[in-house]
């Protein structure tokens, strides 16, 4: 396995598939890479040369890309941000309810969490 940025990207997938793997680095700025570094998009990433590497690792190094652990203390403090502002984002991402506008009295399961129980809640039910 090839590693850069600290990441380890699988050997036996495309080159800009595998560049995805690195937090921050999406499939539009993989083709780029690849374009600017003249390395054929269908060429695996384990056949690649120490040279094709090292031009990879140096480019994203030189480029002011955000990945990995700087993208994601940037993220991090945006959130904290907007929930130390008290604004309306920042007490949705306080309370942990959707931020973006989505309906809450149904679904919104990813950010509220597993259902829980409501004591009184059964119907009754007709005879």
């Amino acid at each position: 396995m090839a590693r850069i940025a600290g990441v380890n990207v699988p050997d036996r997938k495309r080159v800009p598939i595998a560049l995805t793997y690195i937090h921050g680095i999406g499939r539009t700025t993989a083709f780029k890479l690849c374009e600017k570094l003249g390395i054929d998009v269908q060429e695996r990433m384990g056949n690649l040369d120490e040279a094709a590497l090292n031009a990879i690792r140096s480019e994203i190094e030189s480029k002011d890309y955000l990945i990995e652990g700087d993208l994601r203390r940037e993220v991090s403090m945006n959130i904290k941000r907007l929930m130390d502002m008290a604004c309306y984002r920042g007490i949705r991402h306080r309370r942990g309810l959707p931020v973006r506008g989505q309906r809450t009295k149904t679904n919104a399961r990813t950010r509220k969490g597993p259902a829980k129980a409501v004591a009184g809640k059964k119907m009754a039910t007709k005879k």
